[in-house]
């Protein structure tokens, strides 16, 4: 049994647990969340998150000596950044299409959010730029900062690059330590069926079938624009730009998408995403270890479209009247806003209180769509880092139709 089909089992058994304690045992879940569901969810996360930072020290910076030259890295940054800032307008574009069309806001859901929430202060855009350059990497490594390490990365593995021969024992250990994170990814690959299960059963149990009831619509206009940005816009890219059969190209990425889902989090779902683009969709390392990484941090589609119908839905059931200029200011804030924010699993709702204040509305309003947060947050992690593997495949097929990619050092995956 492969590892799609045991997270996927854990998936569905994890799920249907969470429900039934909602349900029939309300008093039961607390303890048996407390005392399993939790511990073994967090473990799990914890174990991933372990590996994330070097993971990305190691794979970027490799990633940005194998290309060679400055040049070469600056046409694939900015294929990368050009093609995740593109698909983050569509995604809000479609999002405020269905939410203008659909009109999931209802004033009568007014008061009953969670108002306990507190929106966190988004950081100015500008200061987010300034603050790429770490003054203490190590700092930045220990705390998360994923721009800072991902900058600090790109300036050790363009050094690498420079210098050749002078470091190439460098660069042997720098090619090991990798080895032993993508070793370590295996491993813990192996507990992912529990840990995933632990989640959902987590997640589920605490929101329940009532809080999903209560804002179905809502929640039915999110996903449906998940799934039609998953589709057109990443599987036609895909399809004209990577020459690639899109089923072949969810079909092999499926096991992190499934991953993506449980986790919530680009960043800890990072180093299944690059193992399944190496191994099963024949990207190259060097084009994965700089693109995938890059995307976890800056491309978040998912999260877009999410803003963008919860900004729509806001304002419908605080009777507000969105104009011309207040879509094209969502467009613009969110997609500004997307770049440094950290994939991990809840900063969607730091984003939207930006957007809502960006447009006039209160954002206490994220109150109203917190409850439903969690079970969203999930789907929309996958989109995310399917956008980073679409962008990947683009770059690669690219980088091989010019020749810039040596074939007979680049390690080939099986697809």
């Amino acid at each position: 049994m492969n590892l799609t089909v045991k997270i996927l089992i854990g998936l569905v058994v994890g799920a249907v647990a969470g429900i039934i304690f909602n349900i029939f045992a309300p008093d039961a879940f607390q303890y048996v969340d407390t005392y399993f569901f939790s511990p073994v969810g967090t473990i799990f996360l914890n174990l991933i998150m372990m590996i994330v930072v070097p993971l990305v020290f190691f794979s970027i910076a490799l990633g940005a000596a194998g290309m060679g030259d400055p040049k070469k890295l600056g046409r694939i940054g900015g294929k990368t950044v050009g093609f995740f800032l593109i698909t983050t307008a569509i995604a809000l574009a479609i999002g405020l299409s269905i939410g203008l069309i659909v009109q999931p806001g209802d004033e009568g859901l007014l008061g009953q959010g969670d108002e306990s929430y507190s929106a966190e202060e988004a950081p100015p855009i500008m200061e987010t730029i300034t603050n790429i350059i770490p003054s203490n990497p190590i700092e930045a490594m220990a705390s998360g900062e994923m721009l800072q390490i991902i900058a600090f990365s790109l300036f050790v593995g363009i050094g690498l690059a420079i210098l050749g021969d002078k470091v190439k024992g460098v660069t042997k250990l720098f090619e090991q330590g990798n080895e032993i994170m993508m070793y370590l990814v295996g491993v813990i690959m192996k507990v992912a069926p529990y840990g995933a299960g632990a989640l959902i059963a987590s997640a589920l149990g605490d929101a329940g079938i009532g809080a999903m009831r209560s804002l179905g619509m809502y929640m039915l206009c999110v996903i449906g624009a998940l799934i039609i940005h998953s589709i057109v816009t990443y599987g036609g890219a895909v399809a004209l730009l990577g020459k690639m059969n899109p089923v072949k190209f969810y079909k092999g990425f499926f096991p992190a998408i499934a991953m993506g889902f449980s986790l919530s989090s680009s960043n800890g779902t990072l180093p299944l995403s690059m193992k399944s683009a190496q191994e099963n969709l024949g990207v190259s390392k060097q084009v994965s270890s700089f693109v995938q990484p890059l995307g976890a941090t800056i491309n978040m589609d998912g999260t877009a479209i999410m803003q963008a119908i919860a900004t729509v839905f806001i304002a419908q059931v605080y009777g507000a009247t969105l104009g011309m200029g207040d879509l094209l200011t969502i467009v613009l804030t969110a997609t500004l806003a997307s770049i440094g924010t950290a994939g991990v699993p809840g900063v969607g709702m730091i984003m939207l209180a930006m957007v809502l204040s960006s447009v006039g509305l209160p954002a206490e309003g994220i109150a109203l769509v917190i409850g439903v947060d969690r079970i969203l947050d999930m789907m929309r992690t996958s989109v995310n880092i399917t956008g980073d593997a679409a962008c990947a495949v683009i770059v690669d097929h690219g980088e091989r139709k010019n020749g810039h990619i040596d074939e007979d050092k680049e390690m080939q995956a099986t697809s």
